[in-house]
């Protein structure tokens, strides 16, 4: 283990080395050597600071704190396609990937769109990759990955009062971003405000464009406004975590 993480293949590390110093009792020794092994068995045993994930092509990975739980995909798939042994549930499931986690001890999908009021809130990490279909692929742009759901952003008055007769109401864009080209794989960085019954919510959206055009990555997290400005930094690292290679689909 290397800075708090887990490797397949250890790095090359120097092993324990007793001095011998003069006028040391053996007693003195032994309690040192014995409390240097405990040390060294403590900080093997230590878990692993983040969970690493990627899509089945690994061509999309994201990390997220290891004590975020990891929303069970049965349930998640139920959610998103409905009676998933139906012939229709198992052709999207072909055409998309998708992960969540909570960060709550006891996770719920349900804190997708909602969680608990002001600081006591945690956040929530949904990531989707679809693969777009001819058409979308003759459409596909940066706007396609704003409005590509869930939550999607609107991007003119008459989408927005589409969404606001769904139930999302009160949109307030705070941050809106097109993130430098990497390889040919282009990509946007969203954070926006919705009210979600009688609680405001913040959603952090970062989505990205393979470079043949060809899949839609999104990267999307919630947490109260409150819990979004306390947990800034943990939220951040999870963004910046989020990549996709060049070729997602070789």
């Amino acid at each position: 283990m290397e800075n708090g993480h887990y490797y397949l293949v250890d790095p090359q590390s120097g092993g324990w080395a007793l001095v011998e110093r003069p006028r040391v009792s053996t007693g003195v020794v032994r309690t040192v050597v014995g409390a240097a092994v405990a040390a060294s068995v403590l900080s093997g045993c230590a878990g692993p600071d983040y969970t690493y994930v990627r899509d089945d092509t690994g061509g999309t990975y994201f990390k997220v704190p290891a004590s975020w739980r990891q929303i069970d995909q049965k349930t998640l798939d139920e959610e998103l396609f409905g009676d998933t042994d139906s012939a229709t549930a198992q052709v999207v499931k072909q055409l998309v990937w998708t992960a969540a986690f909570d960060a709550y001890e006891e996770p719920s999908l349900l804190h997708l769109v909602r969680g608990s009021a002001g600081t006591d809130d945690r956040p929530f990490v949904f990531a989707k990759v679809q693969k777009l279909s001819e058409d979308e692929q003759n459409a596909a742009s940066l706007n396609l990955l704003r409005v590509s759901p869930p939550m999607p952003v609107p991007l003119t008055e008459e989408q927005q009062k589409e969404f606001e007769a769904s139930g999302l109401t009160g949109f307030e864009l705070l941050a809106d971003e097109v993130l430098p080209i990497a390889d040919g794989v282009r990509g946007i960085h969203t954070v926006y405000n919705y009210r979600v019954g009688n609680a405001v919510q913040t959603f952090d959206r970062t989505a990205y464009l393979s470079a043949d055009g060809t899949t839609a990555s999104t990267l999307l997290i919630r947490c109260s406004p409150a819990c979004y400005r306390q947990r800034a930094a943990e939220i951040g690292t999870v963004v910046k975590s989020f990549k996709v290679k060049h070729l997602i689909n070789p």
